[in-house]
């Protein structure tokens, strides 16, 4: 199953518009949130199921969740935004509440900066912004490619 992910999107519509000319075949969208509507946008651009979590720059999108749980190919995954559960150390924090949630693999945003790192079972991802980069990095968004009984393979693409 391939799955394409981004978030801090922060209604660019020409980011998610470069996303979607640049996205291999995909048959999920997760979007981390700050400007969660953006998940509407990309679904009615590419017509593929889209789920959606509220960031801290969401504050009308109140039928958002803050945390998503989804089982697919067998793996545990918590969507979420972050800003409620990071800290000091996204890894540490993230990879706590992984571990406190019994999840396989944690997708957030907030920080802005790609990453794909474990922190002890867990695989936390954040796709970066395709918007408002952070950190030295450029825009981005990740294709994540899972399959039942294989490691998790993390794809980063940069606009």
């Amino acid at each position: 199953m391939k799955i394409g992910i981004t978030g801090d999107t922060h209604g660019s519509l020409q980011a998610i518009r470069k996303i979607v000319s640049t996205t291999p075949p995909v048959e999920l969208w997760l979007h981390t949130g700050d400007h969660a509507a953006d998940a509407n946008l990309l679904h009615n651009l590419t017509g593929i199921k889209t789920v959606r979590v509220r960031g801290n720059c969401d504050w009308q999108e109140q039928d958002a969740l803050v945390d998503e749980y989804l089982v697919l190919e067998n793996f545990k995954v918590w969507l979420t935004h972050g800003h409620k559960y990071i800290q000091w150390n996204t890894q540490a924090d993230l990879g706590y509440w992984a571990k406190e949630l019994d999840q396989d693999i944690v997708i957030f945003g907030h920080t802005h900066i790609p990453m794909c790192e474990y922190y002890g079972d867990a695989l936390l991802i954040n796709p970066g912004s395709p918007a408002r980069p952070r950190g030295g990095s450029k825009p981005s968004f990740a294709v994540l490619t899972l399959q039942k009984g294989e490691a998790p393979q993390v794809e980063f693409f940069e606009l």
